[in-house]
């Protein structure tokens, strides 16, 4: 047991280019796919895919999408997490720094910044800022974090904060973000979260027999659960919506950000944005959990080029609710998390 006073926190967040310039992004997207956990082929397959075909194609495209939602003061998600870091220190009387898994602050930089606030540190407590457990986002932010500590040899213990899609701080925080939005006219609500190969959830699945495999898998009960990224999100869609009070046939669920052409999970939120004007579900309200930080996958994907093809598939309305950001609520929650993890490992 350590006082708490020898404690440091870390909120570890996706990452982003230094800048919109086109060789930035193309060593962020390069550090980014090459990352075993997003595209699991083999390392040489993977290079060749990544930096002879998928880059080259995509990094001036992507480049301009950084471009059209840049801030004066940088990447929205940079700059949102140090708020969120700003926010969270003015509460919580011992040091807390920011790192990302791509591109910088480097854990590194955090757990040394750590230290000369601290030389007697004595443990760092990591939350990964995703509320839901896939290989592609909190697994590898996690396990990164342990690498570089790990190969640094860094003294003081750590600890990494599980993945919180169920607890009621971060659940209560969604919902009562999104219900000022909910006043105005809206026929249904879609949460859209960021996709993954359904690979990964068969990969993922440590009964081997379950995911993607059992009538309705996301509600029989299962020890795959606590790694299925389809039952997660789907769990925290089902208790914000009891939240709000919300009938089954207003709110739905579907995945964005598909790369490649295998089958990942569904419904797409694509293809669902271009079918529910159809339905008669013109008027619509769009929420990402997946994300508590606005990014690229937010500000650009849903807001922008989802709009233009709700709207132009014959939607009325097109309202994206922002990302929880430094919402009180959401900085509540993260306090709370923090603190539960230095009671147990604290005197």
């Amino acid at each position: 047991m350590v006082s708490k006073s020898d404690v440091g926190i870390i909120l570890m967040n996706l990452g982003s280019p230094d800048s919109t310039a086109v060789p930035d992004v193309k060593r962020y997207l390069i550090e980014f796919l090459m990352d075993k956990r997003v595209i699991d082929y083999p390392w040489l397959f993977r290079k060749i895919l990544i930096e002879g075909i998928i880059v080259p194609r995509r990094a001036a495209q992507s480049a301009k999408a950084y471009e059209s939602i840049w801030w004066e003061e940088g990447s929205p998600l940079i700059a949102l997490t140090k708020q969120l870091q700003t926010a969270v220190q003015h509460d919580m009387d011992i040091p807390v720094e920011i790192a990302m898994r791509y591109g910088n602050p480097h854990p590194e930089v955090a757990y040394n910044n750590l230290l000369r606030k601290n030389p007697d540190l004595k443990e760092v407590i990591v939350l990964p800022l995703y509320p839901h457990y896939a290989m592609s986002s909190y697994e590898t932010a996690a396990e990164y974090a342990k690498e570089i500590y790990l190969k640094k040899k860094y003294t003081f213990k750590l600890s990494v904060i599980p993945p919180f899609y169920d607890e009621p701080d971060y659940i209560n925080a969604v919902a009562e973000s999104m219900r000022p939005y909910m006043q105005q006219d809206y026929d249904y609500i879609l949460f859209s979260y960021h996709g993954v190969p359904e690979r990964h959830i068969h990969k993922g699945d440590i009964t081997g027999s379950h995911c993607l495999k059992v009538n309705d898998c996301c509600h029989v009960r299962s020890e795959a659960h606590k790694f299925c990224y389809r039952h997660q999100v789907t769990i925290t869609s089902e208790l914000v919506a009891a939240k709000l009070g919300l009938p089954k046939d207003k709110w739905g669920i579907s995945f964005q950000s598909r790369l490649g052409r295998e089958e990942w999970l569904k419904p797409y939120t694509a293809a669902t944005l271009e079918q529910l004007p159809q339905e008669g579900k013109k008027k619509l309200l769009i929420v990402c959990p997946a994300f508590v930080s606005d990014c690229l996958e937010t500000l650009e994907e849903i807001a922008v080029e989802g709009k233009h093809s709700f709207m132009h598939a014959g939607g009325d309305s097109y309202t994206m609710i922002p990302c929880l950001n430094i919402h009180p609520l959401w900085v509540k929650a993260v306090v709370k998390y923090c603190n539960q993890i230095m009671e147990t490992t604290t005197v």
